[in-house]
């Protein structure tokens, strides 16, 4: 005759058994738990008793978070529309910048990056018109890749800045100072692939998070505003 206690205390010893696995577990996991405080405890008692720790883990933060932006699209950055560019075109390192012709702080920054290539013979500055401004800082931008068209890119840039805010008259004034050939100018203007290429930047801006001008890709840093030479300089000279 079975023992009718017998599935009772096969029951009782599953439970007891289970009990000791799961206890086990949750003080495994209670222990894990405890070194985790711990550990935050210890970086936290660090961190107050470092604090110039700080700045450099932000950079190092934000240099990984630069680079991941640019991933797989440097290149095509540092390769712009033929002829926007400053600097020597042929040189081995490059400085990108976004710039908008009625943007006050993109006028202080044509000295920073004269003083830049002057000091750099190397340098070749890609500059990507990103007219965001107002409507007639897209007429500036088109304007600015005809002249880039006719190999008077430099001069436009520098004419335009220093006439002021664009218009109709400053950008024909702009245009006359830099010698184009406003025949050929309307025929760049017109073709579309001018103004593809600004819709190209404008996209580029997205993609990196730019919201303002000047910005700029230096050394593998994404900086924004008129940081100065010395800060471009910094940036162009840091690992990326």
């Amino acid at each position: 005759m079975a023992d009718p206690s017998a599935p009772r205390q096969s029951g009782l010893l599953v439970l007891a058994i289970a009990c000791a696995v799961f206890g086990g577990l949750a003080g495994a996991l209670g222990t894990l738990a405890v070194q985790h405080q711990t550990g935050d405890r210890m970086v936290h008692d660090y961190i107050v008793n470092h604090p110039e720790v700080l700045p450099e883990a932000m950079d190092n933060l934000h240099h990984q978070e630069d680079t991941k932006a640019l991933a797989g699209m440097r290149g095509e950055l540092e390769h712009g529309w033929p002829g926007a560019v400053l600097g020597n075109p042929q040189g081995k390192q490059t400085l990108v910048e976004f710039t908008d012709y009625a943007c006050t702080y993109c006028r202080r920054s044509v000295a920073d990056v004269e003083q830049l290539t002057a000091a750099r013979p190397d340098l070749k500055v890609v500059v990507r018109d990103l007219p965001i401004l107002t409507p007639e800082s897209t007429d500036a931008a088109k304007m600015a890749l005809a002249a880039a068209a006719q190999g008077r890119y430099a001069a436009f840039h520098k004419a335009m800045f220093a006439i002021g805010h664009p218009d109709a008259t400053t950008i024909a004034q702009a245009a006359a100072t830099a010698g184009l050939d406003m025949t050929r100018a309307r025929q760049t203007i017109a073709d579309p692939a001018t103004e593809a290429e600004i819709e190209r930047n404008l996209e580029y801006a997205r993609q990196l998070g730019f919201s303002g001008t000047p910005s700029w890709v230096a050394g593998g840093r994404l900086l924004s505003g008129a940081i100065g030479a010395d800060g471009l300089a910094q940036a162009l000279d840091s690992k990326g």
